[in-house]
């Protein structure tokens, strides 16, 4: 059985005193396919790093994170630039537009997550979308942005019913982590109206740790317990879960 974590932050500090084992933890648990999405130009040398001492587990994305759009944003824009010219990358991410801690650079976000968008179509790369409090701003970029080579996931999908299949109209598969094993978290309603084939499975770790671990950190063998959640809501094996949603990963990240 071959788990996929299509989003965790493994060089987070949080993982510092016990990153090895903890990723290890993950891969006795049948995790063995870590996508890595990238922050800001602070993150780099740490991803690199890590893809060196996990080069068959770990896969690498390139992006500005909305959060750190700052009043810097056109440098570390060109970081991203800069590092799309060197190597491969598996997905532009993550990137988006988040309204919940500050307002004040909406439209800096905005720019930010359209030029990203652009360079994902010239590489024929996949988007990490990260949105919250934002599915309006971030649908209205889509919708201008929309072809053919716009496809992605939409990361720690969080909306409702009718915000999934506007999701997947564009090209996007949802990205399901910890929240739907939450009793307010409200994915779980209506997720079995969803084909499993427009689904993927993530962490997000060290955040959003599923049931029973909610409020701890969160481990990317945690996947596990949202196959599990996956399992019990549309009548499959974990094994099934397992096998679909990595089989999704393999086609928008293309390994």
């Amino acid at each position: 059985m071959i788990l996929t974590d299509t989003h965790t932050h493994l060089y987070s500090e949080e993982f510092d005193q016990d990153r090895g084992e903890m990723i290890q933890r993950a891969i006795n648990a049948g995790v063995s396919r870590f996508f890595i999405p990238a922050i800001d130009s602070t993150c780099t040398q740490a991803m690199y790093d890590l893809e060196q001492d996990f080069p068959e587990n770990v896969f690498l994305m390139m992006g500005l994170h909305p959060t750190y759009v700052k009043d810097n944003y056109e440098a570390e824009l060109a970081h991203v630039a800069s590092e799309l010219t060197k190597r491969k990358f598996y997905a532009i991410g993550e990137i988006g537009i988040d309204l919940y801690w500050d307002k004040t650079h909406l439209k800096e976000q905005q720019l930010a997550f359209r030029q990203q968008i652009q360079w994902a179509k010239k590489y024929k790369l996949p988007i990490v979308i990260h949105c919250r409090e934002a599915f309006d701003e971030i649908f209205e970029i889509l919708e201008e942005e929309k072809s053919p080579e716009l496809f992605g996931i939409f990361h720690c999908f969080s909306g409702t019913y009718e915000q999934a299949l506007l999701a997947i109209s564009y090209n996007m598969l949802l990205g399901i982590g910890g929240v739907v094993t939450f009793k307010n978290g409200k994915i779980d309603q209506f997720l079995d109206r969803i084909d499993l084939q427009h689904l993927v499975l993530e962490t997000d770790s060290p955040y959003l740790a599923p049931i029973p671990f909610r409020g701890k950190r969160n481990e990317s063998g945690y996947v596990l317990n949202i196959a599990a959640k996956l399992a019990e809501i549309y009548g499959k094996s974990i094994a099934e879960i397992a096998a679909i949603t990595t089989e999704n990963s393999k086609r928008v990240f293309g390994i």
